[in-house]
């Protein structure tokens, strides 16, 4: 080849991310992903309602070994995302502009605001139980304690309009508590997400602890919500005018096995965040214990 040709790219294939692993769709299906311009980008791997159901597998077999790490492990390991994601801030800052068609600074600010909310949910992973458990007073010569406890495999529809910053808002709070997800990244900006599973991968995340789809949210939702083996959603991503009636037909499926179900509602994803949605996903065990014994 002569110095004067024209260089080849190597395009980026994207692929799911499901129990620790890359694959490709089940179906085999890729849909175009466009700027905020309407230029191609990169095709997404279009997730099917098996994949979905894989993934479920992937992060229940995970959350034994999950959840029973201790609360300073947990945060040590989003600590590492945090890391991790800091070397690759070129990266996300360029993925985040073409994906939200935001100047660089703009996207810039929203990355790092984002590798900042790893840290603060890390740093909340051995306090949480201080404030969502308690010592009650009973009459009798009884200890009583009521401590939290992780409600288990959580599906997230990510935010639609905030591609990073949104899903890093949603997600950091289900697994510092001990749960695993299943994520169904912004369909018209999966890009971010996908990225992201890649730096879980090579940080210290266990493997089907978080499980990245991308696809049609109209598609992979519904049988998350009505999964038997998924214990709670969160239906960020099903706010706004397109998706209204979505979110009621989802909270409707998830009532068929009593699942914790957040409702989508306004949310300004720059914003400080609060304890609101860790606790969102913890259920309270309380123990009776004999004094003196």
């Amino acid at each position: 080849m002569n110095q004067s040709d024209e260089r080849l790219r190597v395009l980026k294939t994207y692929k799911l991310f499901v129990g620790g692993k890359f694959p490709r769709s089940e179906s085999g299906r890729v849909y175009q992903v466009t700027d905020s311009k309407g230029t191609w980008l990169a095709n997404a791997p279009l997730a099917s309602r098996k994949d979905a159901r894989d993934a479920v597998v992937a992060a229940r077999k995970a959350f034994a070994g999950w959840s029973g790490a201790t609360a300073y492990n947990r945060g040590q390991v989003l600590y590492r995302v945090a890391e991790m994601l800091e070397g690759r801030r070129d990266q996300f800052t360029a993925e985040v502009a073409a994906a939200e068609g935001l100047p660089e600074a703009a996207a810039a600010a929203q990355v790092d605001a984002a590798v900042d909310r790893w840290v603060w949910y890390a740093g909340w992973s051995d306090k949480i139980a201080q404030i969502a458990g308690s010592a009650n007073p009973v009459a009798g010569p009884y200890f009583n304690l009521s401590t939290p406890e992780p409600t288990g495999v959580v599906a997230v529809l990510a935010p639609q309009e905030s591609s990073f910053l949104g899903l890093v808002s949603v997600l950091a709070p289900v697994i510092v508590t001990g749960n695993t997800a299943v994520v169904v990244a912004s369909e018209r900006a999966p890009l971010p997400a996908l990225s992201l599973a890649e730096v879980l991968a090579t940080s210290d995340v266990p493997g089907g602890v978080v499980n990245v789809l991308s696809g049609r949210t109209n598609e992979l939702s519904g049988p998350l919500a009505a999964h038997q083996d998924v214990n709670a959603i969160d239906l960020a991503g099903a706010f706004g005018e397109l998706h209204g009636e979505l979110a009621v037909a989802l909270e409707t499926a998830a009532a068929d096995n009593l699942k914790r179900v957040l409702r989508p509602r306004p949310t300004d994803w720059a914003a400080a965040p609060g304890t609101d949605r860790m606790l969102a996903f913890l259920e309270t065990k309380t123990v009776w214990h004999p004094i003196g014994i």
